[in-house]
């Protein structure tokens, strides 16, 4: 069944909503049609062996519960089972709503809970009152979900057809449940190839998706697993925040085997329901720029009281995103690389790979990745690529077992080209990765090699030591008029009685029109004007008297402190980031020095980490890497195109005029 044959029983399941418009609000459409397509598609499954699950349950009902249900489960053939007679198109339009959640209970524990995550049972009721419940019920009945018909991974596009007409009709973030298949292929043939020491037949493997929506990419890798590796056990792992992902998902996993009580409801940053646990390869597209405010004190109080034994021990991002949490998270729950080692593929947008500064939470956590050589490759995907943004988007790939020529070496790859248009849009989704781009793509990464698109650098070239840079503060007084009106104004000043400021501003005027360029001069004779007016000043005073009638003066002395040393001007205080490894003095004497001869390096800056001069960052400036300068248009040429606007112009004017 190809792509479009998908749309195209989504598009059909999705008209059931013309039954419930009037009676339900746009927004609880999906509400019911995804629950009612989950139980459709149990119901088919389930289907070639129901007759014997019921002579199962006749046969075994006095039996222990949990006896007679292993016993049921063997008679599906399944991981689950039905035991009532009943299915969706036997149930007559005088059966009641009843009837149908008697034949939902009938489901084994785990598929059992998968509707009451969809709150199904209000909403079957909210049908009968409406006489819906019957055509409802009949229209899916008519709907052939069978595995012989539609695949699980074809049931998945299915799915994520419905979420997204139900994102759109609730005006919801279709983004947000699930990834495009298309970027779920390229990601999991990016973190897979050339795993086949760990894919030999036999093995067992973990996959882990810690924002796993509606199991893509659990789906995904478990589909190329086992299509290039024969007898690989495969078993998947996630935990999503979302209910109605989470049953998709936990559905997904049960129809194909797997051990749904590995597939975990709730807020992976701050309650990981799989602490502990390592895993072998690990995907996700956590949420683009969404802020973690809601978990940030459980965060937070992580990363403060369990440091590097917990999971974000490097650095916390700013609220406003929390994809490099994300990323730290699974970096945790990597398996020690002497045990084989973890390989991640995580989709983040532009703000992971330079957000921050020289000492940032987003910096040290790069700081992290690069030096603990981690970093594998990063690939630029094209723009429009997601159903709710168009922003631009990269693929990070993580190992902690490089091979031995990618050990202290990171790979950029520029895929940004790398598309073909979709004959429709869906949402902001404009372009996709065709099966011929992702093998190119692929190809790039597994050969290693420097092309255009393919850019080769050691870890150091993506850190720098930032210093600051000092220049003397250098100041003129003089007690203008203007100058001491400002005396007023300070903090300090008014403090002081009015007799008191009387005699202040006597005293400053005192002073005349003199033009003071040493500070230590003038602060002398500031300080005769003030005893001739019997006023003695506090030291918080007398600094701001100094601050108002100051103003700087490249021409002045320096000013200097106690110990004679010069004070620096935070006005012309500047940063210059030296590339890691380099001397920040032969830097300095080199190109700072001979264009400011009076600045100095401030000294007193320490890297926290090495104690060395000037804070340590990391950022991967990815586009300047593949920037290519097109020189702009000769002006001869571009004073042609206007003389023939111009000219258009003038000439559409005068037929007017005619």
């Amino acid at each position: 069944m190809n792509t479009e044959s998908h749309s195209q029983t989504a598009a059909f399941i999705w008209s059931v909503a013309d039954l419930l418009r009037g009676d339900f609000k746009q927004s609880q459409y999906g509400r019911v049609i995804l629950p009612f397509t989950l139980l459709r598609r149990l119901e088919c499954v389930l289907e070639p062996t129901k007759e014997k699950v019921l002579t199962a349950a006749r046969e075994h009902a006095q039996k222990p519960e949990g006896v007679r249900d292993m016993l049921l489960v063997r008679a599906a053939d399944q991981q689950f089972f039905n035991a009532s007679p009943l299915s969706l198109g036997t149930l007559s339009d005088t059966q009641t709503a009843d009837d149908l959640m008697s034949y939902v209970q009938s489901f084994s524990k785990d598929a059992r809970e998968i509707f009451e995550h969809f709150h199904f049972e209000d909403f079957v009721q909210q049908l009968a009152v409406n006489n819906l419940l019957y055509q409802v019920v009949q229209r899916f009945a008519e709907i052939d979900l069978s595995p012989a018909r539609i695949s699980n991974f074809g049931m998945g596009l299915v799915f994520e057809e419905l979420i997204r007409k139900f994102a759109e009709s609730s005006n919801e973030t279709a983004g947000e449940h699930f990834t495009p298949r298309d970027i779920v292929h390229l990601t999991t043939s990016l973190v897979l190839t050339g795993q086949d020491a760990k894919l030999k037949p036999h093995s067992i493997v973990t996959v882990y998706d810690p924002t796993a929506g509606t199991g893509g990419f659990l789906s995904e890798s478990d589909e190329y697993i086992q299509q290039v590796s024969q007898g690989v056990s495969v078993s998947l792992h996630g935990q999503e925040l979302n209910p109605e992902s989470f049953a998709i998902c936990k559905a997904d996993m049960l129809i194909k085997g797997q051990d749904v009580s590995s597939i975990k409801l709730g807020n992976t940053l701050s309650d990981d329901q799989l602490a502990d646990q390592h895993f072998d390869f690990m995907l996700s597209n956590p949420p683009f720029g969404v802020e973690w405010k809601k978990v940030q004190k459980q965060v937070a109080d992580e990363h403060k009281l369990k440091g590097y034994d917990g999971r974000f021990g490097p650095g916390l991002p700013r609220v406003s995103d929390g994809s490099l949490l994300f990323l730290l998270h699974l970096v945790s729950k990597m398996r020690d690389g002497r045990d084989g080692g973890s390989r991640i593929g995580i989709i983040l947008n532009g703000s992971p790979l330079f957000t921050g500064g020289a000492g940032s939470g987003e910096s040290e956590i790069r700081r992290y990745l690069l030096q603990h050589d981690l970093v594998e490759a990063i690939v630029a995907l094209p723009t429009d690529m997601f159903y709710n943004t168009g922003i631009s988007t990269y693929v990070w790939v993580l190992s902690n077992r490089k091979p031995s020529e990618r050990r202290g070496k990171v790979q950029l790859i520029n895929a940004a080209e790398r598309y073909s248009k979709m004959r429709k849009s869906l949402g902001s989704k404009r372009q996709y990765i065709d099966d011929r781009n992702i093998d190119e793509v692929v190809r790039l990464y597994g050969s290693f090699e420097e092309t255009e698109e393919s850019k080769i650098f050691p870890v150091e070239a993506f850190g720098y030591r930032r210093i600051t840079v000092e220049r003397p503060l250098r100041l003129n007084f003089q007690a203008t008029e203007e100058r001491i009106r400002r005396i007023l104004e300070e903090k300090p000043i008014e403090k002081l009685d009015d007799l008191d400021k009387a005699r202040l501003l006597a005293a400053c005027e005192s002073l005349g029109a003199q033009v003071f360029r040493n500070r230590d001069l003038f602060t002398k004779a500031l300080r005769g004007a003030l005893k001739a007016q019997d006023i003695k000043l506090a030291a918080p005073q007398m600094k701001s008297v100094l601050k108002a009638l100051s103003e700087p003066d490249p021409e002045a002395d320096i000013c200097t402190d106690k110990d004679g040393k010069p004070e620096p001007d935070a006005n012309l205080r500047d940063n210059e980031n030296v590339p890691l490894g380099e001397s920040v003095f032969d830097y300095f004497e080199r190109e700072v020095k001979p264009h400011v001869l009076d600045a100095w390096i401030d000294e007193g800056k320490h890297d926290e980490q090495d104690g060395e001069v000037g804070i340590v960052g990391f950022e991967i400036p990815f586009n300047r890497h593949f920037y290519k300068f097109v020189p702009p248009r000769p002006l001869e040429e571009i004073d042609a195109d206007l003389k023939a606007c111009t000219d258009r112009i003038k000439q559409m004017i005068e037929e007017l005029s005619a």
